[in-house]
């Protein structure tokens, strides 16, 4: 059992630290090819944060482990808005109205609409995967035009070098980048590499916990799993907290919830059918749901979370995971 206890935490790290790296060397590839820094945000970042996630689903859905698939990416985007939103906001105040967070909050609440009738028709299968990949290529589509707006916008070109210099400062001060393109391409060598054996091992261990516990996969897909593999989401929005870069933390939330739902489910549905599991649909869906509308909302009335919000969105997220183990164990 012990080893069981030991393959989780060991694999949750790994996905950690190799994702941390594999975005780490993205961005720095990407800004030594001059790509914007919006659509790295978008796209490169949003994406690489979400690998954990990527792979832990990928591999439960080769395993048979449907549940740990889809409870993964719920439970991830329930513990983006309540938990990476809510601790930031207890060291410092977090502005959530950051400039085109309210559209594509829109677009995030949409797309969870369409994520909750297509579990409905579970299993999810080639014909989600098709939905979902296509909307994600709307989304990447409309960033790409918007950051050409953006930089057609610049009154100069000394204001856009001055701009990208800003831009790349504040990735380097925050995120680590590295200024070595070699360097760069061992980051994202060492992120490909290290997540799958995470995956492996955090597939092992959770499966063997849930067993002893005597609940199922989705319940710890939904609470550890989920948790951990949002860690990397929890750790940029608190240093950039600790760094007054407070409001960049919901567009790192609306866009890495997107990706959870387009990008992750989409591709995974795309080589292998998904069952939804039952307790899923009753609860810990509709929950997900509403956490996308209070993004909207906080984002739609440009909300500054304090301690006292904070602590009530921690809070949530606490009871969230009382009531998952209470039920299932009720059950």
């Amino acid at each position: 059992m012990l080893f069981d206890y030991l393959s989780l935490a060991g694999g949750l790290v790994a996905l950690i630290i190799a994702g941390d790296v594999l975005v780490r060397g993205s961005v720095g590839i990407a800004q030594k090819l001059g790509i914007p820094s919006l659509v790295i945000g978008l796209t490169i970042v949003a994406f690489g944060t979400s690998a954990p996630e990527l792979l832990i689903s990928l591999t439960a859905a080769l395993e048979g482990s449907g549940g740990i698939a889809i409870g993964n990416v719920v439970g991830s985007n329930i513990a983006n808005v309540l938990l990476v939103l809510g601790l930031p906001a207890l060291i410092a105040t977090t502005p959530c109205g950051e400039d085109g967070a309210t559209r594509t909050a829109i677009f995030m609440v949409g797309i969870s609409v369409v994520f909750v009738v297509l579990c409905f028709f579970s299993p999810l299968t080639l014909v989600a995967a098709i939905i979902l990949l296509s909307l994600l290529a709307v989304f990447l589509g409309d960033s790409a035009l918007a950051a050409r707006r953006h930089r057609k916008q610049l009154k100069d070109a000394a204001a856009a070098a001055a701009e990208a210099e800003e831009g790349a400062e504040l990735l380097e001060d925050v995120d680590g980048v590295p200024d070595n393109t070699w360097i760069a391409i061992v980051y994202i060598v060492l992120g490909l590499v290290g997540l799958p054996l995470g995956a492996h091992f955090t597939i092992t261990g959770a499966t063997a916990v849930a067993t002893a516990w005597g609940v199922s996969d989705a319940v710890i897909a939904l609470t550890v799993i989920a948790l951990g593999t949002s860690l990397p989401e929890l750790a940029t929005t608190v240093m950039a907290a600790i760094r007054q870069h407070g409001g960049v933390a919901i567009g790192n939330v609306i866009g890495s919830n997107i990706f959870n739902l387009l990008a992750i489910i989409g591709i995974t549905t795309a080589v292998v059918p998904i069952d939804v599991p039952k307790e899923i649909l009753v609860f810990d869906i509709w929950v997900m749901m509403g956490c996308a509308v209070l993004l909207l909302a906080l984002a739609a009335f440009r909300v500054c979370l304090n301690k006292v919000s904070g602590a009530a969105l921690t809070a949530a997220y606490l009871g969230y995971i009382y009531a998952v183990y209470a039920f299932s164990l009720s059950a």
